[in-house]
């Protein structure tokens, strides 16, 4: 699956620095280079920077950006638990999906 930058669609992602390590929930009209971003700490004082939460582990696809605020909120609300299940609903090996994003 290939994900291109359109200005109609809205990505919810969650980085982490690893398997059950920080997470970072985001959202985005351009998956591919906001997770270049996390990837390279292009803000050296941001806190995926600090903690080194380079690997996008999670996504969902709108294209309402309100409905993906909404679920960005939703998930940012949520306990480490329950993102963790989330996370592994998708991505159970919690792999960097970034790799796959240009296949």
């Amino acid at each position: 699956m290939k994900y291109y930058h359109d200005p109609y669609r809205y990505y919810v992602y969650i980085m982490a620095s690893g398997k059950n390590g920080t997470l970072y929930t985001g959202i985005t009209n351009d998956i591919n280079r906001r997770a270049f971003e996390h990837k390279i700490h292009l803000n050296k004082n941001s806190f995926s920077a600090r903690y080194n939460v380079n690997k996008l582990v999670y996504m969902e696809v709108f294209e309402n950006p309100e409905y993906a605020i909404m679920r960005e909120k939703q998930i940012k609300s949520w306990n480490r638990n329950k993102k963790k299940d989330l996370i592994e609903s998708m991505n159970p090996d919690w792999i960097d999906l970034f790799d796959y994003l240009n296949c």
